[in-house]
């Protein structure tokens, strides 16, 4: 019973740590970084088969994730961090 009791807790804190995440297309990631003042992106290259561009923002508290077969155009008001991996909770 004990043992339970930990696994659901290490569960609701490992949900705690990982905050929200929502996938969107690529086209409504591009319209929540136009709402964005100083919009930061992080951008990895990922893949197994074949490669993706992969694109994670914040915006009001929400992390908002998106993958692309081509990169998206993101403009010169984007500033963006280049990562050798991006991680969603699955």
């Amino acid at each position: 019973m004990a043992a339970a009791a930990a696994a659901a807790a290490a569960i609701a804190n490992a949900i705690k740590a990982s905050g929200v995440v929502v996938q969107v297309t690529p086209e409504d990631f591009q319209t929540i970084l136009g709402k964005s003042e100083k919009p930061l992106v992080i951008y990895a290259e990922g893949g197994f088969f074949s490669k993706k561009s992969q694109y994670l923002t914040s915006y009001k508290g929400f992390a908002f994730f998106t993958k692309s077969a081509q990169p998206l155009p993101l403009g010169f008001a984007v500033e963006i961090v280049k990562a050798g991996k991006i991680w969603i909770p699955g």
